[in-house]
């Protein structure tokens, strides 16, 4: 039987790689068993609906390719722990594409790594450029900008509020000021007459 195990974690989860490249991918080992002899590299085809063994690496590094496999297409490189398994696929064509999944053969079973899904196109998708806007040419008398309110600036209401407060407050003083002068006014008007 198969089943996933998430003691085999594989990167890159994606690759878009393009058509005559290379590529690689990594299968790293978290807790390696005594049963643990070498490796498998499978791929599901979602296309031809089929699950295909493509290579096995044991531990002494002897390798055995699966039926029609080119080993001048595929090979396997292991890291001196035993415990990381890299794949490398050349010369890629469409027929590539699939999830490849690395695997161990435990207690009767064939645990599968996390897959690696690898997408093969004949041009690669550029990168979305990002684009400037040309600064307005109008004069500007006050932005407000999205900025915290206890900085200070032209616009900040910890400018404009105690402006506001300190004219309320002149012009609550020349209330009494205007009604005084005015009494003096009269004072003097009658006094004249």
């Amino acid at each position: 039987g198969f089943c996933t195990h998430l003691l085999l974690s594989q990167i890159p989860e994606h690759i878009l790689a393009q058509t005559n490249n290379k590529t690689e991918m990594l299968c790293d080992l978290k807790k390696v068993t005594e049963e643990h002899t070498g490796l498998y590299w499978y791929r599901w085809s979602q296309e031809r609906q089929n699950f295909e063994f493509l290579v096995f690496s044991n531990q002494f590094g002897k390798v055995t390719y699966g039926a029609n496999i080119s080993q001048d297409k595929f090979s396997v490189q292991r890291a001196s722990s035993y415990t990381s398994y890299s794949l490398h696929i050349r010369h890629l064509q469409a027929s590539d594409n699939g999830t490849y999944y690395c695997s161990i053969s435990e207690s009767f079973q064939l645990l599968l790594g996390t897959g690696t899904q690898l997408g093969v196109v004949d041009v690669l998708p550029l990168p979305l450029k990002t684009t400037q806007a040309t600064p307005s040419k109008m004069p500007v008398q006050c932005v407000t900008k999205s900025k915290p309110v206890n900085k200070k600036g032209a616009c900040s209401p910890l400018v404009w509020v105690p402006l506001v407060s300190s004219i309320l407050v002149l012009l609550m003083s020349l209330v009494p000021i205007t009604y005084r002068l005015h009494r003096v006014r009269r004072r003097l008007w009658l006094h004249v007459h």
